[in-house]
């Protein structure tokens, strides 16, 4: 049994104005080719991870094409993706016979002149392999289509956000193909679509109310005849016709039974569509509440500038606040800045430097904080994530720099990724657990490695270019009416 992996990853915002280029894929997650695959990801804790553990674990050849992730931004260059597709295509058909194919893509690609970026690239593999099974892991913030679930024998959504079972995930699709091609599994796919956006407070699964929703989720899995049940919040960054949210049920040979199943869980959510959302909080107003709880430290979400969704990594409300209110011992991660990290390298270790930092990407990210600061450390990125997300991974956040402005300290990086665990502070000298304040550009994945340290954490609304409050986003293709925004 020969099964093809791979896939294209990106979660694009439509609202960012800089171009994804094929050099954002080299020099985001990176790309890799043939065995270059094994060599990475065999026991990471990612979806191609988990293919390969499927691999071993059922006895099949895992035939390693291309795999690609470029850090969340803007819309795709439709020459970089054509390039892409085309060479994984190309490696498909150089292959040799498979049986089947597994893919890891995201559920939020948008590329020039395609707005469903998931569903073409489905839609071309299949192209390719005729009726054999292609089964695909996707992330929990898919908008999900009718192309793409057409063109797929399953698609599989993570659990979890922060998003801790994407190996597993990817264990479960091989799962899934292999029962296909063993003929023990006849997959059957439904799609509901609601028209609504998810909040992002009340998607961490391990909280209420996000925890009853995957409690529904893996109710309706246990029941005979399900396979899978996928609840996907969407990406609401993305201007296109489906975004939204949506529900994905995969029933054996039943097309009938998974069409219940999506309806059922789409009808519930729907009916308590109120509960999905929570109003605004400003960074004072998560100040002033995490003060009068004393548990420390107080962590605070940037998550207008969530590089995770796309954003600049560098507006300055936080650590303008930070300042503006006296704190000490407090931590802002990350602040993406080349110009101040090049002035820290020259000056180097031990040097005051006047500085404009932050605030040099976009109006909306506010202007520079100009202070004098104190440099630290310097570093070259390098290091390894403490997990569970990315558990097994190396990674690089480019050259470095731990700077201290009165009783601030920042980590300027170059790499625009956002905080998951506290690995890198501490290859600076950090110790996130002593500290009292630490603002962190990330929306809730920043929990799977922080939230065992954290006192109290806040989301808060801070000016940035990724706003929650959705009316102000300049959509022109999305569906309406679309809740909250329509009634």
């Amino acid at each position: 049994m020969r099964i093809a992996v791979g896939g294209v990853l990106h979660e694009t915002s439509t609202f960012i104005s800089t171009p994804t280029t094929l050099q954002d894929f080299e020099n985001g997650f990176g790309i890799y080719r043939g065995p270059e695959i094994f060599q990475r990801f065999r026991g990471a804790n990612m979806c191609i991870g988990g293919f390969l553990d499927g691999a071993e674990k059922h006895g099949f050849e895992a035939v390693p094409l291309l795999w690609g992730f470029a850090y969340p931004s803007g819309l795709i260059e439709r020459a970089a993706y054509d390039s892409l597709k085309q060479e994984f295509l190309e490696r498909l058909q150089r292959a040799g016979a498979v049986d089947g194919v597994l893919l890891d893509l995201h559920g939020a690609m948008v590329v020039e002149g395609i707005e469903d970026g998931d569903g073409d690239f489905i839609a071309s593999v299949r192209r390719e392999v005729g009726d054999k099974p292609i089964v695909v892991a996707q992330d929990l913030h898919g908008n999900h289509t009718p192309l793409r679930v057409a063109a797929a024998d399953a698609i599989v959504g993570y659990d979890t956000y922060p998003h801790v079972d994407m190996g597993e995930r990817g264990r479960e699709a091989a799962d899934i193909i292999v029962g296909a091609l063993r003929g023990e599994l006849r997959p059957k796919m439904a799609l509901r679509q609601l028209p609504m956006f998810w909040g992002t407070r009340c998607q961490v699964t391990a909280h209420p109310p996000m925890d009853e929703v995957l409690r529904r989720v893996h109710e309706l899995e246990q029941r005979p005849g399900m396979i899978s049940v996928t609840i996907a919040t969407g990406f609401p960054w993305a201007d296109v016709p489906d975004v939204g949210v949506s529900v994905i049920a995969v029933a054996d040979g039943d097309e009938t039974l998974a069409r219940a199943a999506a309806d059922e869980l789409g009808d519930w959510v729907w009916e308590h569509r109120e509960r999905w959302h929570t109003p605004p909080m400003s960074v004072r107003e998560a100040l002033a509440a995490g003060e009068q709880a004393g548990r420390y430290p107080i962590l605070l979400a940037d998550q207008t500038d969530n590089t995770g969704g796309g954003a600049p990594g560098d507006s300055t409300e936080v650590l303008r606040t930070f300042l503006e209110m006296g704190l000490r011992d407090a931590l802002i991660l990350y602040m993406v800045d080349l110009e101040s990290i090049a002035l820290a390298q020259a000056a180097g270790v031990g040097a005051k430097i006047s500085l404009r930092l932050g605030g040099k990407s976009d109006p909306r990210q506010g202007p520079p904080v100009e202070c004098e600061a104190e440099v630290i450390a310097l570093t070259d990125g390098k290091f390894a994530y403490d997990g569970p997300m990315y558990a097994g991974l190396t990674g690089n956040m480019g050259p470095s720099a731990l700077l201290q402005v009165d009783g601030v300290l920042v980590v300027a990086v170059t790499k625009r990724e956002q905080p998951l665990d506290p690995a890198f502070a501490r290859t600076l000298g950090v110790d996130c657990a002593k500290l009292r304040y630490i603002g962190l550009k990330s929306s809730a994945h920043f929990r799977s490695g922080f939230e065992k340290l954290a006192g109290s954490i806040y989301n808060v609304d801070a000016a940035g270019i990724l706003v929650h409050d959705f009316s102000q986003l300049p959509y022109r293709r999305r569906r309406r009416p679309l809740f909250p925004l329509e009634r």
